[in-house]
């Protein structure tokens, strides 16, 4: 929350490199490194070009003081020198944000411990892109169809990642691609304009999959270490407690009233419906990508707390 993007970018190099830290935790493992290597190269990329709209916006503007930026949104150049400055804070907010096409970092980071994927993997660091772009509101008002690159960018991830979900094994894998779908609305929605539906959802998000990510860490804790979920099954008797969390964050997942899920997610596919023919292209992606979601986290859920 720094007052210019001189800091903002310096806190986003340094939440990077806590991250590829963190991801590399466990040393000892060839995976791990080499999934803090992809991390760390991934976003850097996405710093860089960060830097390279900064420059832009030093040179247009003369200032990084964020209220004297936004001010002179209107007059800083053409359309050109507008649309560049969005792309390039655009990239650094895909790259941190797992989206296309700069999104294989994120399930490999599952290679951290538990406690990481859920606090920066899940709730902090990865939905930092989105913040970007509300933030940068103003900038990004000027390039519209860099704001529409970045819906349609949501909504191409938050459908693929869906699509992955559905095949994977590891338990941390299915939350981790779940993570970058959900993030996908996000970008859906602030691409659209939809600022604070995209920030709720970003809010609300950040505790049910925190929960999810919490109790899949019980759950290879109890089964010391093992993530496959074609291994488990039956678990409901053995882990009451667990049971429960899992099946409050599931629903909220899904998106099923009364919980958190549905009241943030139904804004997001009410403003794409109020945004012409391709806000209604969005919005049946949207529509698509919930119906996966529901597939994804009930064959999750049932395997690891049903199956035999």
């Amino acid at each position: 929350q720094s007052g210019n993007f001189l800091i903002l970018l310096v806190g986003w190099g340094l939440v990077g490199l806590s991250s590829y830290l963190l991801i590399g935790f466990w040393h000892q493992r060839p995976e791990a490194i080499a999934a803090a290597k992809k991390a760390f190269v991934m976003n850097a990329i996405g710093d860089a070009t960060m830097a390279l709209a900064l420059f832009l916006i030093i040179q247009r503007s003369g200032t990084l003081n964020f209220e004297a930026v936004f001010a002179q949104a209107g007059t800083m150049g053409g359309p050109w020198a507008m649309n560049l400055i969005a792309l390039g804070l655009l990239g650094g907010a895909v790259a941190k944000s797992a989206q296309l096409p700069l999104h294989t970092w994120l399930p490999d980071a599952m290679e951290g411990p538990t406690p990481v994927s859920a606090l920066i993997h899940a709730a902090t660091m990865v939905t930092a892109g989105v913040y970007l772009i509300v933030r940068c509101a103003p900038l990004f008002e000027q390039a519209p169809k860099v704001q529409e690159l970045a819906a349609g960018l949501g909504a191409i991830t938050l459908l693929l990642a869906g699509l992955i979900a559905l095949v994977q094994t590891d338990i941390k894998r299915v939350i981790a691609y779940s993570t970058m779908s959900q993030i996908g609305y996000m970008f859906l929605a602030v691409g659209l304009g939809a600022f604070a539906n995209g920030m709720f959802h970003l809010m609300t998000h950040a505790f049910f999959k925190a929960l999810l990510f919490m109790a899949a860490g019980i759950i290879i804790h109890a089964l010391s270490g093992e993530q496959d979920i074609r291994k488990m099954g039956g678990l409901r008797r053995l882990m009451p407690f667990t049971y429960v969390a899992f099946i409050v964050g599931t629903l909220s997942l899904i998106g099923i009233p009364p919980f958190s899920g549905f009241f943030s997610k139904d804004p997001i596919l009410a403003a794409a419906l109020a945004h012409g023919w391709y806000g209604q292209l969005l919005w049946v992606a949207g529509m698509t990508g919930t119906f996966l979601t529901g597939l994804y986290a009930s064959r999750l859920f049932f395997t690891v707390f049903w199956g035999e």
